[in-house]
C-alpha cells in the first residue's frame, strides 16, 4: 500500500490553509450570531467595542495575514520568482521574445500577485454578503395567508 502524506505535497502550505479557513469561518460566524440577536436591539458601549475589535481582527487577517501567507508560500515553497517564466500548458504563454507566440512575457511572480488579488476579491465579496445579510435580517416578513370571503385567513386548501 502506498502511503501519501497530503501535507507534504509542494502545493500545500499549512499556514496559508489554516489562516484562510480560520478567517472565512470568523467572517461567517456573524450569521449565527445575527440569527440569535433581535434586530433593533440597542447596543451597549462594551458590545460595540467587542464588535469593533472582532471586525478589525477579521479584516487584519483577511487583508494582511492571508495574502502574506500566500506570498510567503509562493516565494519560498513553490519558487515563483520574477526570473521564472510562466509558459503555460504546451508553451502557449511563451513570449515572442523567446520564440513563442504570446505578445509579452509573464512570470510566476505575476501569477502570484494575481492570486493575491483574487484572495482580496473573495474577502471583499464575502464581507459584502455578510453586511447585506446583516442589514436585511429583520426585513423578512412572513408570507400573508390567503383570506376567505369572510375575511379570515385560509389555513387549509379546499
Amino acid at each position: 500500500m502506498l502511503a501519501i502524506d497530503v501535507l507534504k505535497w509542494p502545493g500545500v502550505n499549512q499556514a496559508f490553509i489554516f489562516s484562510f479557513l480560520l478567517t472565512t469561518a470568523l467572517a461567517l460566524v456573524v450569521i449565527p450570531y445575527g440569527k440569535r440577536r433581535k434586530p433593533g436591539t440597542p447596543v451597549s458601549w462594551g458590545e460595540a467595542m467587542i464588535g469593533a475589535t472582532f471586525i478589525f481582527a477579521v479584516l487584519f487577517l483577511a487583508f494582511g495575514v492571508v495574502p502574506h501567507q500566500w506570498i510567503d508560500h509562493a516565494d519560498k515553497n513553490l519558487g515563483w520568482r520574477k526570473d521564472k517564466p510562466l509558459l503555460g500548458p504546451g508553451g502557449i504563454l511563451k513570449a515572442q521574445s523567446s520564440g513563442g507566440g504570446f505578445p509579452f512575457e509573464v512570470s510566476y511572480e505575476a501569477l502570484r500577485d494575481i492570486i493575491v488579488i483574487v484572495i482580496h476579491a473573495f474577502y471583499i465579496g464575502l464581507f459584502m454578503f455578510v453586511a447585506v445579510w446583516w442589514q436585511k435580517r429583520g426585513l423578512a416578513q412572513p408570507k400573508e395567508l390567503e383570506k376567505s370571503t369572510y375575511g379570515r385567513p385560509l389555513v387549509r386548501k379546499t
